[in-house]
């Protein structure tokens, strides 16, 4: 397979590498991306080992493997240490939302219905409009948390 980004160390990058490989006071994340970097050096032929020896040997997906290549040669030794931040999604429930449901929670149920399920709070989140969509699991967290925080 040929690999779209190659890892090419500088002398400088492979001690910087060996150091943190060999003091063992860094993350362990850190240091397993460092060997990841280190065997995948193609500045070192010899050395250079396959992503599926990689992945073998270390025990990290292969597709792990190219986004620390791929950061490595996009943005630096430092991005390829550390993982990439991770997005978080906008709460769907908001404060406001999140009244609206424990108002509608409390209210009777439904028409034909004994009580409140999480299907029928969604649908009715969204019928009246306060959410454009949600799912019942998202309602059931909310409401959880909200049993959760009455001390």
């Amino acid at each position: 397979m040929n690999k779209k980004y190659i890892v090419t160390l500088t002398a400088a990058e492979r001690e910087s590498l060996l150091h943190l490989t060999q003091s063992g006071k860094a993350p362990a994340r850190k240091i397993k991306h460092a060997h990841v970097l280190l065997k995948a050096d193609t500045a070192h032929p010899e050395a250079a080992w396959t992503d599926a020896q990689i992945s073998d040997a270390y025990a990290v997906h292969t597709n792990t493997i190219a986004e620390i290549r791929q950061r490595f040669v996009l943005s630096g030794l430092d991005a390829a240490l550390t993982d990439h931040a991770r997005g978080h999604r906008a709460r769907i429930v908001d404060g406001e939302a999140e009244a609206h449901l424990i108002a509608i929670a409390c209210s009777p149920a439904p028409e034909g219905h004994a009580h409140w399920t999480l299907r029928l709070l969604a649908d009715r989140m969204v019928e009246l409009k306060h959410v454009e969509r949600v799912s019942y699991e998202t309602i059931r967290q909310t409401l959880k948390k909200t049993n959760s925080s009455r001390g």
